[in-house]
């Protein structure tokens, strides 16, 4: 029942007409989407070539580092890793140094035994990483249980924040979102990583089914690829108490009452809000919109899904730039 109710709520339909016009826009016909299954590998090939691992108190932190200069850190969702970035480290490295964390608790990142995986917790995890970088202050980007942590690293280092930019993900008036609390509870009950990731690890197309990873979360249902969604789930499926321990970590409202530290940052910020996202509504845009003191608005992408940033990178990149101040 539990599941039946959650998928009820997360497999919304993109309209037909959205779908024609975002094929139109991103040039996917045949010839287009095969060009994007190269830059997507090209990006996916750099991306691997670039990850590497940092020695800390909370455990070896997996990472990938691209670009020189001024840095930003691109923060994931939840079950993804920083492999969700791929493609903005891709068009953004030119322009930053770009660090791409896993969570403690998910990809590849080793949890340091008796480490708390809990959202106050990353966020001491990510300045300790910052330090060990040599790195002061960053530019923020970050999607779904990342855009939590964001928020929460930029009321606890404000100075150590120069931009943010968030895509869909929690808000103080919706954290945690009401379609996570069955994962919440099955992960409680040890049973979340078998009934739902496995099966989605072990069939590719499943995973990309309506039912599951691909068509609740993600707009086009040639994702996430096979090789997304082994480098996404594998590690979780091979490690479920951390993976459950994270999913529990998520269990209360760690934005409660962050909205005047929101309001005192005073480095630009922006929103851009996939709108055919069933797990994040677009009250809690709004809400994000008018908590930060120096907003730059919200920018609408009609019909997409909560892990639209892998799928469209370029829109991250051009906002990135925009907020950032540099020509592409």
């Amino acid at each position: 029942m539990i599941r039946r109710q959650f998928l009820a709520m997360a497999m919304g339909t993109v309209a037909a007409g959205v779908l024609g016009g975002y094929s139109a826009a991103l040039g996917a016909t045949a010839g287009g989407a095969a060009a994007a299954a190269g830059d997507d590998a090209v990006a996916a090939a750099a991306f691997r070539a670039a990850s590497r691992f940092m020695k800390t108190p909370f455990g070896n932190i997996a990472y990938a580092e691209r670009g020189s200069g001024e840095a930003a850190l691109f923060l994931h969702g939840f079950p993804l890793n920083g492999y969700q970035w791929r493609g903005a480290l891709q068009r953004l490295s030119p322009y930053r140094r770009c660090i791409a964390p896993d969570f403690l608790g998910l990809g590849n990142t080793e949890v340091a035994p008796g480490q708390s995986v809990a959202p106050d917790a990353q966020v001491a995890m990510l300045a300790d990483l910052l330090d060990r970088l040599g790195i002061d202050r960053v530019d923020l980007i970050a999607n779904d249980s990342g855009g939590q942590a964001a928020q929460l690293f930029l009321a606890r280092y404000p100075q150590r924040v120069r931009t943010l930019l968030l895509t869909n993900c929690d808000s103080e008036i919706e954290c945690p979102p009401p379609a996570l609390l069955p994962v919440l509870e099955l992960a409680k009950q040890g049973r979340f990583v078998e009934e739902w990731l496995a099966p989605w690890l072990a069939d590719k197309t499943l995973a990309r089914s309506p039912q599951g990873l691909g068509g609740q979360t993600f707009t086009y249902p040639s994702h996430p690829t096979d090789e997304a969604v082994d480098t996404y789930l594998g590690p979780l499926v091979r490690n479920a108490d951390r993976t459950h321990a994270y999913a529990i970590g998520l269990d209360r409202n760690w934005l409660q009452g962050i909205g005047p530290a929101l309001a005192r940052f005073e480095g630009p910020t922006r929103i851009i809000w996939g709108t055919g996202d069933t797990i994040f509504s677009e009250r809690g845009a709004e809400h994000l919109d008018r908590s930060f003191g120096n907003s730059r608005g919200m920018r609408r992408i009609e019909g997409a899904k909560l892990f639209f940033p892998e799928e469209f990178p370029d829109v991250i990149a051009e906002e990135a730039r925009a907020l950032w101040g540099v020509q592409a």
